[in-house]
């Protein structure tokens, strides 16, 4: 894979952490803190992404990009209102 289609594949990932995480984090900002359903929505996405990453065979080094990325839209989704 050249540095491209590797940039590219991360870009893609990162953007669909960010994105997978928005709704999370609306609902995790409505429960009480550090419930039960609030450690949920914190890592429910998780095991979204690791398939994701894997399927794609992102290396394991780009997983902190993938953390910034969580928490971004975990802070971005606790933001929004309806």
């Amino acid at each position: 894979m050249d540095f491209s289609n590797k940039f590219y594949a991360v870009a893609a990932l990162f953007a669909f952490t960010l994105l997978l995480n928005l709704p999370f984090g609306y609902a995790r900002v409505r429960v009480r803190k550090y419930s039960f359903r609030w450690f949920l929505y914190i890592h429910a996405p998780i095991p979204f992404i690791f398939v994701a990453r894997t399927l794609s065979h992102i290396q394991i080094i780009y997983i902190p990009i993938f953390v910034v990325a969580a928490v971004i839209g975990q802070i971005l989704g606790g933001k929004l209102e309806f």
